[in-house]
C-alpha cells in the first residue's frame, strides 16, 4: 500500500519532508519510524490524516502521516 509521510523539525535532517512511500498491508506507525530510522520514543506527536495516533496505529492505502518530534524553546 501506498502512504504520504510527513516529517517536521529535526525529523527533516538527512531525510526528507514529504514523500510517498510503499508498505505491506496491516503497516503500523513504527513500521514507518523504524524504515526511516526515527527512535521511537524520539516520535512526540503522530498523527494520520490529521487526527492523533499511537506507534501501534494501523495504516491504509492512501493515508497521510505527520510525524513531529519533541519541541522545545521558550
Amino acid at each position: 500500500m501506498e502512504i504520504k509521510v510527513k516529517l517536521f523539525a529535526t525529523f527533516r535532517e538527512g531525510r526528507f519532508a514529504v514523500e510517498q512511500m510503499e508498505f505491506p498491508e496491516g503497516a503500523t506507525v513504527l513500521d514507518v519510524a523504524k524504515k526511516i530510522k526515527i527512535e521511537p520514543k524520539e516520535v512526540s506527536i503522530a498523527m494520520i490524516n490529521g487526527f492523533s495516533s499511537e506507534l501501534d496505529s494501523v495504516l491504509n492505502e492512501g493515508d497521510t502521516l505527520v510525524l513531529f518530534p519533541p519541541v522545545g524553546g521558550g
